[in-house]
């Protein structure tokens, strides 16, 4: 495999993680995907360039290079399923509509998933864990933000329409209470925007696994309603003014998370 992830190292105990960002294709994933799939729909677009202030924060942060379409970076290695009812798995087999995403006889072969999930997968996970570990030999404790975005209505999935911030911290498990309730109590703040917390995205595999709060590492994942930044709506437009209003809520977020860690642990 060519590059499969791009990686920044802050200088603060925050990670963030983006595992479905990535736009590229395997031969085998791009030759064999149903037309309605080629303009990868299902992508959390954008989220590199609206987190871009990150940097500015001293924040990590880890960014997948390939589509979800190849290999789902937030699912584990074992498939098992993490939400009851509709879902995608570690290799996707339907677009988030429901339909197929690969031509009949044309899904990769069960040796190329094997490669991706040696190439692709395990990388990406070697490097949350190791940042994750010299973060908390750094500074004695870790944060971990899962960024994540996704249409604000699709029907086969959910019902009705998402909020805007979709908090997620595996019902509590993920993360210490305060921490989500501070986070909570920005998006209340936060004028024209509704969101929830462990509401129909509790936090994927990355949430699941890697928020351990009793070894000092506190995992969340922000499912954000696309409709808050970008045209839902091929060819996925970004658009700025509407963004930057999110992007204040995200930074706000972000600082809250920090302060709490300091506070928490005195460093």
């Amino acid at each position: 495999m060519d590059k499969v992830l791009s990686f920044h190292q802050g200088s603060v105990p925050l990670l963030i993680s983006m595992p479905h960002a990535g736009l590229r294709l395997t031969p085998a994933v791009r030759h064999g995907l149903v037309a309605q799939a080629e303009s990868l729909p299902d992508t959390d677009w954008h989220i590199p360039r609206l987190y871009d202030f990150a940097r500015e924060l001293g924040a990590s942060i880890v960014a997948a290079e390939y589509s979800r379409f190849v290999i789902d970076l937030n699912r584990p290695e074992d498939d098992k399923p993490l939400y009851a009812g509709a879902t995608t798995g570690l290799y996707p087999a339907t677009l988030f509509e429901g339909e197929a995403l690969f031509k009949e006889g044309q899904v990769p072969s069960a040796d190329d998933r094997a490669t991706y999930l040696e190439q692709i997968w395990r990388p990406y996970h070697d490097t949350l864990r190791n940042e994750l570990q010299r973060l908390r030999e750094q500074f004695g404790y870790a944060l971990l933000w899962d960024a994540h975005s996704i249409r604000s209505q699709i029907p086969h999935l959910f019902d009705g329409k998402l909020p805007d911030f979709n908090l997620g911290t595996f019902n509590g498990a993920s993360c210490d209470a305060q921490l989500a309730e501070q986070l909570q109590g920005v998006c209340a703040a936060a004028a024209g925007f509704s969101h929830v917390l462990n509401g129909r995205f509790k936090g994927g595999h990355i949430t699941r696994h890697y928020g351990q709060p009793g070894q000092n590492i506190h995992a969340v994942q922000l499912e954000l309603a696309q409709s808050t930044y970008m045209e839902e709506l091929e060819p996925f437009a970004y658009r700025e003014q509407l963004a930057q209003n999110t992007q204040k809520v995200l930074r706000k977020l972000l600082e809250t998370t920090l302060a709490w860690g300091r506070e928490h642990y005195g460093r």
